[in-house]
């Protein structure tokens, strides 16, 4: 199974699994458990973040996988209480000390917090681009930045994200922001791929399930890999993980594939904050 989940590769020359797990809202007690299914089903891609509370768990249920460090994908973010350098550099020695390793795959600004910080998410870029030049971040980028947010770092910066991982499922394509990473060279990750599970009942997804014998799940993420996203559902039960890499081995007609993007409802299909205004900082 894990032959089934494909690389695609960055502009920076690495690659990444196009598949992988998200943990966010499992609850540290729940993590090693559900990480250590996720590896039984063959996924070797985990997504955690500062803010999760839960990178000591994934890191310990690597090392109990017994899978070679370098076979397993592991993408954290910085904590959006820390944007200053001098901060953002400890938080990231934090990160590798909770997972207990020394180095990252991918780590990503969370969210860039424009009317915080003086809107200066530009000096938290550069400190990025010092943890990729010593290694200790083998690949860095940004979650939740508007196509303003990357033309600013465009125009300030010397590095060009690999990655923007952002809201995207069938009720809000976030399309904008995603043609602005193709011309650019920033793949898309996709957070709430299926809309918290708002999506698997719509008729029209419902309607292609029944007919090409899969589940709404499978079918909405499927939609996902054929627009060249990387997605990491979430999911506690074991079935439900397993089935979710069943993804690679059928395919949406360009019909199938037109009604689930006709589902985009714009703005009004958003289910998270809005970067431009969004300003949350962990007490």
């Amino acid at each position: 199974m894990v032959s089934m989940i494909p690389d695609i590769s960055l502009n920076d020359g690495t690659t990444i699994p196009q598949l992988g797990f998200g943990v966010f809202q499992i609850e540290p007690k729940d993590t090693v458990a559900a990480v250590t299914t996720a590896f039984e089903a063959g996924y070797r891609h985990i997504d955690t973040a500062q803010m999760y509370g839960n990178e000591a768990e994934v890191g310990e249920a690597v090392r109990v996988s017994g899978l070679d460090r370098g076979a397993v994908y592991v993408t954290s973010k910085l904590n959006n209480a820390f944007h200053r350098p001098d901060d953002a550099r400890k938080a990231f020695d934090s990160t590798l000390a909770a997972l207990k390793m020394d180095y990252i795959d991918l780590f990503l600004i969370h969210w860039p917090l424009p009317t915080l910080y003086d809107g200066d998410y530009v000096s938290t870029w550069k400190v990025l681009e010092e943890l990729q030049r010593d290694g200790r971040a083998r690949s860095i980028g940004v979650s939740n930045f508007q196509v303003s947010h990357l033309q600013r770092l465009a125009a300030e910066a010397s590095v060009v994200p690999s990655v923007n991982q952002i809201e995207a499922h069938p009720y809000f394509g976030n399309d904008d922001v995603r043609a602005y990473g193709r011309e650019h060279n920033i793949l898309t990750e996709a957070w709430s791929p299926i809309a918290q599970g708002k999506v698997l009942g719509d008729p029209t997804v419902v309607d292609i399930a029944e007919q090409l014998d899969r589940t709404p799940a499978q079918v909405v993420l499927r939609w996902h890999v054929q627009r060249g996203d990387i997605i990491f559902p979430k999911s506690t039960t074991p079935r439900r993980i397993e089935e979710n890499t069943r993804i690679f081995d059928f395919e949406l007609d360009d019909a199938a594939m037109e009604r689930i993007t006709e589902l985009d409802k714009g703005e009004a299909g958003r289910q998270g904050p809005d970067p431009d205004t969004f300003a949350y900082l962990p007490a």
